[in-house]
């Protein structure tokens, strides 16, 4: 735990949308601690963050935290407050949560990284900042020095153990693929065709793959934020992306219509129990598949160790729109104490 030795007054959060709570002003509750999270629906991050949040809240409330999640989306169909809703709803959220679909609340407090978390003392002052995901013991014992600090003088829980392997402390991974951005504003395409921006254009499968890039067959409307299958026969259409990682996840919104399907390969197999995502279908014949219901993160596979593999995603529909990819690590177990 290192606490700012130089103290930075917190600024006012400020947002036309609340959910579970009314506006809080911080200049209104001084003497709480504050824990201000900046996240996002459809980051893989700020998700996996999600479990010691919700924890801390239960824990920390009653002895004054006041935590606020500011969500700052990624892709515009992520500020519609029914979309935040649900995700509340489904992440099973209870604390205040604020949109910032501007950014501006972000600025305010020099964000850079999602997710990123703000520690506030008693006095209004900024005293701890965690960028990006992980560092959670380090956090909660900060919480805990902060409301001792402000005149708690009960005993704590004792500090949460770690959820996964790679979230205690000193633990090294392997570097995984970063993450793939797809439209044209920030998009990463490996087709030699390349980007034509608001225009469809046929994409042929090189049936060669660099890691971090993905590669379209078929016809594909290129947007600024996504790619949007535009093929006369849906299912003919497909992606690849070669990558380095233990689980996958990817962000498909559905455009026209819910409920079609999304047939997932990797390596050239459907996935099967031991390799499937939580959000993967398996039908009777094997095949393995995504059923898009709503715009969302979805975690595609979940392999038993890191590796390198091709991953292809089959949709059935034109009204698939992808909108990235992204990876998680894993430990590598040579550096895990007690192994």
């Amino acid at each position: 735990m290192n606490l700012l030795e130089q103290k930075y007054r917190a600024p006012e959060i400020y947002g036309d949308h609340w959910f579970n709570s009314g506006p809080i002003i911080l200049s209104a509750n001084r003497g709480n601690v504050f824990l201000i999270n900046f996240w996002d629906a459809t980051d893989q991050n700020s998700l996996r963050s999600l479990p010691y949040l919700k924890e801390w809240f239960r824990r920390y409330f009653e002895y004054g935290l006041i935590l606020i999640g500011v969500h700052t989306p990624k892709f515009p169909f992520a500020k519609e407050p029914a979309f935040v809703q649900r995700s509340i709803f489904r992440n099973e959220i209870k604390y205040p949560i604020v949109l910032d679909n501007d950014f501006l609340v972000g600025n305010l407090f020099r964000t850079r990284l999602l997710p990123s978390s703000y520690l506030i003392d008693k006095s209004g002052f900024i005293r701890y900042i965690q960028e990006g995901e992980g560092s959670y013991l380090s956090l909660e014992s900060a919480i805990q020095y902060l409301l001792a600090d402000a005149g708690y003088r009960g005993e704590f829980p004792e500090i949460m153990k770690p959820i996964r392997e790679e979230d205690k402390q000193s633990v090294h991974c392997y570097k995984s693929t970063p993450e793939i951005f797809v439209g044209y504003q920030r998009g990463n395409i490996g087709n030699t065709e390349g980007y034509f921006p608001q225009s469809i254009n046929d994409y042929h499968d090189p049936h060669y793959y660099l890691e971090g890039r993905v590669y379209l067959h078929g016809n594909w409307l290129v947007n600024k934020y996504f790619v949007k299958v535009e093929n006369e026969i849906p299912g003919e259409a497909y992606m690849i992306a070669q990558y380095q990682a233990k689980e996958v996840n990817v962000v498909i919104k559905p455009e026209n219509e819910n409920d079609f399907k999304v047939f997932v390969q990797q390596d050239g197999n459907y996935l099967s129990k031991q390799n499937a995502g939580q959000d993967v279908c398996i039908d009777e014949a094997g095949r393995s598949f995504l059923m898009i219901d709503n715009p969302k993160l979805y975690n595609v596979v979940n392999n038993a160790e890191f590796g390198e593999h091709i991953l292809k995603l089959i949709p059935d529909s034109n009204s698939f729109a992808f909108y990235s990819m992204s990876f998680v690590s894993s430990p590598i177990t040579e550096f895990i104490s007690g192994r």
